[in-house]
């Protein structure tokens, strides 16, 4: 099935990184975030994917166009030009990068992805949210109701220790856990084509007039997703990921 990644936004609230790269290539585990996500679907068999590009489009087309000699050790035949790899990743991915403006909206940008897709079921999410979701699961949960869009539902950590109190006592304290109450848009999408004509055009948000028109026709529903997710907004968020990939990776499935 075909994957889109929205990768083309500003990254503001990381701009330690984002003055030189885009949100998308900032690093975890020595591989960008994006790849990360691309081997989450790549597990489940979808390696299909559709990348939108917006903000310092040419940092992720060099990426894709460069992967195979960035990602292997190679001797280079100065005489004649030749290359041999050695240890070459094997991935089998097929990656569509496609401009869609650097001013565009995210639904915009998903809007311009129409012509790719063409008349099929897709997935689509962001290019900073990782979970350990099983897309087995998502897929047929999205089949089993058959309304146009499915969107993932998750219970993000919160930022501060939670207490629970009895009057003054503290009852409970919690360091930074999932949060008990409150789903949250996740991302991990899978829409079905007729979606792509409740986007007007390049200022629509995703997250406002489509989703908003399909909640209201009753086309939209929620895959509960109680596993891992996090989202890499701040350096903050960066600097967590990296050390949970240090002890483990939870989104590595």
């Amino acid at each position: 099935m075909k994957v889109i990644l929205l990768a083309g936004g500003f990254g503001t609230r990381l701009a330690e990184y984002t003055d030189v790269i885009p949100k998308p290539m900032v690093h975890i585990g020595g591989k960008p975030i994006l790849w990360h996500i691309m081997q989450t679907y790549a597990y489940f068999g979808h390696k299909d994917f559709y990348v939108a590009l917006g903000y310092k489009a040419s940092v992720i087309k060099e990426y894709f166009l460069n992967y195979r000699a960035l990602n292997a050790d190679f001797t280079v035949d100065l005489a004649s030009g030749s290359v041999t790899p050695y240890q070459v990743d094997p991935v089998d991915w097929r990656v569509t990068l496609v401009n869609t403006g650097d001013s565009s909206m995210t639904g915009g940008r998903v809007k311009r992805m129409q012509s790719f897709i063409g008349n099929e079921t897709c997935m689509l999410t962001y290019g900073d949210g990782l979970a350990d979701i099983d897309l087995d699961a998502l897929l047929a949960f999205h089949r089993s109701h058959g309304k146009m869009v499915t969107v993932t539902a998750v219970r993000p950590s919160a930022r501060f220790g939670e207490l629970e109190l009895d009057d003054a006592r503290v009852a409970s304290f919690k360091e930074k856990p999932q949060l008990h109450e409150g789903w949250i848009n996740g991302g991990f999408f899978v829409v079905e084509p007729g979606f792509f004509d409740m986007i007007a055009g390049d200022s629509t948000m995703l997250e406002r007039e489509p989703l908003a028109q399909a909640s209201s026709a009753g086309e939209l529903m929620a895959f509960r997703h109680d596993g891992f997710w996090h989202c890499m907004d701040t350096k903050r968020d960066h600097e967590l990921l990296v050390s949970l990939w240090e002890k483990g990776a939870p989104w590595v499935l």
